[in-house]
């Protein structure tokens, strides 16, 4: 049939295969970029904890001889090259063998996988507050610009991403524990110890997820579709939660993502103030003692998480946004 003429012929097979097959390469390449962190977290992690200095001198008495260090040091093999070090650490990582503690004597991920669930419940319940609070004060700044509530969410968020994370929590413990006793100082418990822990370390997750879906909303807000909406009567607020709001959580979806990562990596400041037994303040713990197989096995299982997330918030991302499958 000559050009210009008839029905134009429609490729949808085609558009939907190559469609699929970007889909899949974006994938693929995702997944080999996690694998490479992992695998650079891994290395970073070992060749600094053993700049820390010897664990044999820490580990053993004083007292000790010149012979008992060398048989301690060859029995856990530290007088090898560190990059062979590394190699056999790397070997026995991928079927989950991290050593023992040199502490505790026990199996490193054991003591990993019975800390995190500790762990988990103050980064979700972190998550849940930055949420709480950011969500609706985002909303609110954006749809009210220079109003009050802007000024008051805008200078919250610059608080809230100036605080250090130990003074905050320091200041929590000393005015709803010491002064009201209105909340547990320290410990896992019960949803009332959950509560300081929690807002301290979401604060800064909330600052940053309130600024970045008010300038998000702002500029959907001047779209012509929201005008549109506008014009047909329909009321601000449903303009702005059922128009606007749901392609501004769009790059919103991604900072949440990350700050997961983030909530799960300060949690090592956070419970150490709170004196929560997650696996950050294990880290803290076995830094001081130069625990070289519970930290490499602590900050391999995190890594690994954080990834997986990330990794799973992009594969969200391409479903809710397809130009991402594009790029």
């Amino acid at each position: 049939m000559p050009f210009g003429h008839g029905r134009p012929p429609v490729w949808i097979p085609y558009s939907r295969g190559k469609e699929r097959l970007l889909l899949k390469r974006y994938l693929w390449r995702r997944f080999g970029h996690s694998i490479l962190v992992i695998l650079g977290v891994s290395a970073v992690v070992f060749f600094v904890i053993h700049l820390t200095g010897d664990p044999a001198a820490l580990l053993l008495p004083m007292d000790a001889s010149p012979e008992e260090v060398a048989r301690f040091r060859e029995a856990m093999g530290f007088n090898d090259p560190l990059y062979l070090q590394y190699w056999y650490f790397l070997k026995k990582a991928l079927v989950g063998n991290f050593g023992l503690s040199l502490r505790h004597q026990q199996p490193a991920l054991a003591m990993v996988v019975e800390r995190m669930p500790a762990t988990l419940e103050l980064t979700l319940g972190a998550l849940l507050v930055a949420l709480l609070v950011a969500v609706p004060l985002g909303v609110a700044s954006a749809s009210r610009r220079y109003s009050l509530v802007d000024n008051l969410g805008s200078t919250l968020g610059l608080l809230g991403q100036s605080m250090p994370v130990y003074w905050q929590g320091i200041m929590l413990i000393l005015i709803f524990s010491v002064s009201l006793r209105w909340l547990p100082a320290a410990g896992r418990g019960g949803l009332d110890h959950l509560v300081l822990p929690a807002v301290t370390l979401g604060t800064y997750s909330a600052a940053t997820i309130m600024r970045l879906l008010r300038s998000g909303l702002l500029e959907v807000l001047k779209q012509d579709y929201v005008r549109t909406a506008r014009s047909k009567g329909l009321s601000e607020r449903v303009v702005v939660y059922k128009h606007a709001l749901r392609n501004a959580l769009l790059p919103v979806l991604t900072v949440v993502g990350l700050q997961f990562g983030s909530l799960l990596g300060g949690a090592v400041i956070t419970e150490t103030v709170f004196a929560w037994p997650g696996v950050g303040r294990l880290i803290f713990q076995a830094i001081n003692n130069r625990d070289f197989p519970l930290v490499q096995a602590a900050v391999f299982i995190l890594a690994l998480i954080i990834v997986t997330v990330n990794f799973l918030t992009d594969i969200l991302y391409t479903y809710l946004d397809p130009r991402v499958r594009y790029s």
